[in-house]
């Protein structure tokens, strides 16, 4: 089990930049097509970026069109977790950081490969780190 990041709001707020703050601590998201990582083609690993745990690797990323980096499955199993989210008029799944809890994005049953899964994920959710 991945231990967990407990911050104050306060401490999450000097930490995290706004837009961040909005995405992982208040549930947000960035408008499709304007995030930093959406065309990102390096490879190396995407981390979490309120606690910087590794979340996904470049391997699993590709293009789904969205507008939002896709990847089709989390670099460790219990790097996410995931959630029932009936917000906004709609049901689906929320992808939450599984050891600070911040919302990442939301996954969805028609991404490629053998799982079928596509990882929506905000850009301002992560930060990159490119292979050496």
């Amino acid at each position: 089990m991945t231990e967990k990041t407990q911050l104050t709001d306060a401490e999450w707020r000097e930490k995290l930049t706004p837009e961040q703050y909005h995405i992982l601590r208040e549930h947000g998201t960035e408008r499709a097509f304007t995030g930093a990582l959406n065309a990102n083609k390096e490879s190396g690993e995407y981390h979490c970026a309120g606690c910087g745990q590794l979340l996904f690797a470049s391997g699993a990323k590709y293009d789904s069109r969205s507008g939002w980096p896709s990847f089709t499955a989390p670099a460790e199993g219990d790097a996410v977790e995931e959630h029932r989210d009936a917000s906004h008029g709609m049901v689906r799944t929320e992808v939450l950081c599984s050891r600070c809890l911040g919302h990442l994005g939301h996954v969805f049953p028609d991404g490629p490969g053998e799982s079928g899964l596509r990882y929506c994920i905000n850009s301002a959710a992560l930060d990159f780190e490119p292979d050496a």
